[in-house]
């Protein structure tokens, strides 16, 4: 996703009514308990003061739509996704995901998630970490090798794939959790405060990527506190309150402030103005303001950075990022294209090449004892035993006395048998006793 001049996001038109449900909850409630199964907490529902039951929620999410999830801390919507997760089992009422019980192990694969804090190994590089999570989906090598790339740039994260996360910023934590909730190329990706500790910049880019990822088709579930962003991006929002939703609908429906008129012309000079406001007051309606439009401080900081980059200024945070990754893009083959995509299908996966293992090298055979022993004696200085039977030649020089790191075979001999100590020699050798 390369650097662009600031621009309000426009989102993509709405998915229809009766589009297919890939979450669907059904009179959904959660209670929490204490130590005595007594009800503690309704996380998710209501309970009734007049005849104290428990109301539980109805909820809908369609297939291909990006749907915000708000409220105030406390409200229930963290409860709620763990029970669309499987995380929580729901106390009463039913959920399902891709028509099914939301714990069925199945759908997992088809789930990408970004929790509101981003628990990650700190000593793994973000390359480890990414290669980590393909593991998880039983990926391999190669898959795993070429999502990582492609989604460590979309991210912006590519000059800092060798560092540790540990020392990563909370934004730079929340770009590679973010592509690790994209490393599977889920159906339904839940985003929990995906902008939280980020920069504006990288703000502009996540919702980039959210409506980028919309128009390929995936379904989209957004909680977050910034109202603004929500607004830019979600087709349908559910406010949340005390475990209930209060009120949910297309976010036009709902933002549209219909005892308002809003006229958008060029530039009036004083004289026009005044002609409209008369003719405003003679039918019976009151001009209340007249201003010139604002621009979005979002969209001034941007457009300063961007102007910066044009300029070739150095940075060393993270970068604006880069295209969509291949994988995560699912436009329909035609032709060749798809004879090609299915001949890859039946292709075995690739395999990685193993260095061939050094050939054993050949071990001399057993020395026999004998020699060695030959071998042993010929090299041990000799003892005054051995050259007391052995007279020297005459002129030959006096034996040199023993070197000190060299063992007297006698003294091993004595230590082997406490015989020779006594002159008596080895113990296989003593004399015979007389009757």
């Amino acid at each position: 996703m390369t650097a662009a001049p600031a621009t309000t996001p426009v989102s993509a038109s709405p998915p229809a009514a009766d589009a297919p449900a890939v979450v669907k909850c059904l009179k959904l409630v959660k209670v929490f308990k204490d130590f005595w199964l007594r009800n503690r907490v309704v996380a998710v529902g209501s309970t009734d003061p007049a005849t104290g039951q428990v109301k539980g929620i109805d909820l809908e999410i369609r297939t291909g739509e990006v749907f915000g999830l708000l409220g105030p801390n406390g409200s229930g919507k963290s409860t709620t996704i763990k029970l669309i997760l499987g995380l929580l089992h729901p106390t009463s009422g039913h959920i399902a995901v891709f028509g099914a019980p939301s714990r069925e192990v199945d759908n997992k694969k088809q789930i990408g998630y970004l929790p509101e804090e981003s628990y990650l190994y700190k000593f793994l590089t973000a390359r480890e970490t990414l290669d980590y999570y393909g593991r998880l989906f039983f990926q391999n090598a190669a898959v795993r090798r070429e999502r990582t790339e492609q989604l460590l740039e979309y991210v912006g994260l590519e000059r800092a794939a060798d560092r540790p996360v540990g020392e990563f910023s909370k934004g730079m934590q929340r770009r590679i959790g973010l592509a690790q909730a994209l490393i599977n190329d889920p159906k339904l990706l839940i985003l929990d405060e995906p902008t939280t500790g980020m920069d504006p910049i990288g703000t502009k880019q996540i919702k980039d990527l959210i409506l980028d990822l919309k128009q390929r088709g995936k379904t989209i579930l957004l909680c977050s506190h910034l109202l603004a962003d929500v607004e830019d991006v979600t087709d349908r929002v559910a406010v949340m309150y005390g475990g209930q939703v209060r009120r949910h609908g297309a976010v036009g429906s709902l933002l549209t402030n219909k005892a308002m008129t809003t006229l958008h012309a060029d530039s009036l000079d004083d004289d026009t103005i005044e002609a409209i406001e008369q003719l405003l007051r003679s039918r019976g309606k009151v001009l209340d303001r007249v201003e010139h439009p604002r621009q979005k401080l979002e969209e001034f900081f941007l457009d300063i950075v961007h102007e910066a980059r044009q300029q070739g200024t150095a940075f060393s945070g993270a970068s604006a990022g880069g295209e969509l990754a291949s994988f995560l893009d699912h436009e329909e083959p035609k032709g060749d294209d798809l004879i090609n995509a299915l001949t890859r299908g039946n292709e075995p996966a690739p395999v990685e090449a193993v260095e061939p293992e050094p050939a054993p090298q050949p071990v001399a055979p057993a020395a026999d004892a004998d020699v060695l022993g030959g071998l042993l004696d010929t090299a041990t200085e000799p003892t005054p035993q051995n050259t007391a039977s052995k007279p020297a030649a005459a002129g030959a020089p006096p034996a040199a006395p023993p070197v000190d790191d060299q063992a007297d075979r006698s003294v091993l001999d004595g230590l082997i048998d406490p015989g020779a100590k006594e002159g008596r020699g080895p113990a296989s050798k003593d004399k015979p006793r007389s009757d």
